[in-house]
């Protein structure tokens, strides 16, 4: 195989940096993944319709040690949940995913990427891998993405999707150890299905 033919096809472009992102974007990941909702998913096959357009526990955060993806990213300055500076870590529930979001606020997990790339990001329970998607017209153009449910099939209320968020937020914000106790089993399992969510979960976690 010659070296021309291992390169790809094609290769988004390199998006331009991101700006930070002051205010909580939970209202405007809701806003724009409900307009990709009404006018390009609501028919398809694959989607639930017991699910709605919700972005959950957001927060910012900073990562306490040097990342693994190549470039590293930025050394660290605080870790903690509550602090005034970092990027913003959330999740956003849809009819046809449940995903992990990483956006860009000023902290050091986020680095700017094109469409499709992958990288690692730092959290207490290990490096988990990311997404990047960037469309310059969207409300928010730049973000990164971790799969838990695509598509969520299984889950039976917008409550237990809440359910299942909620338990994997708690669950990357804790070491490998704490998070495989009570990080998740403290979810009811009259709410939402917590071995496939620890499948979906814990499998995206890099061994160390």
């Amino acid at each position: 195989m010659s070296p021309r033919s291992r390169n790809a096809a094609f290769q988004a472009p390199q998006p331009p940096p991101a700006a930070p992102i002051s205010e909580n974007p939970a209202v405007c990941l809701e806003s724009m993944f409900l307009h990709i909702w009404t006018t390009s998913m609501r028919d398809l096959p694959f989607v639930n319709a017991a699910l709605s357009v919700e972005a959950v526990g957001f927060r910012r955060w900073n990562s306490s040690k040097a990342s693994v993806v190549d470039p590293p990213l930025l050394a660290a300055s605080t870790s903690d949940v509550g602090c005034a500076l970092g990027d913003w870590v959330g999740a956003v529930i849809t009819p046809w995913f449940i995903n992990l979001f990483v956006l860009p606020g000023g902290g050091n997990l986020w680095s700017d990427r094109r469409s499709g790339e992958r990288c690692q990001i730092n959290f207490p329970i290990g490096p988990l891998e990311f997404i990047a998607d960037y469309s310059p017209s969207a409300v928010i153009p730049s973000y990164q993405y971790c799969p838990l449910f695509a598509p969520p099939s299984q889950i039976a209320s917008q409550a237990a999707a809440r359910a299942a968020a909620m338990a994997a937020l708690d669950a990357m914000f804790r070491t490998l150890g704490e998070a495989s106790g009570p990080a998740l089993n403290s979810v009811s399992t009259t709410t939402v299905p917590t071995d496939p969510l620890r499948r979906a979960f814990f499998r995206r976690v890099v061994r160390r």
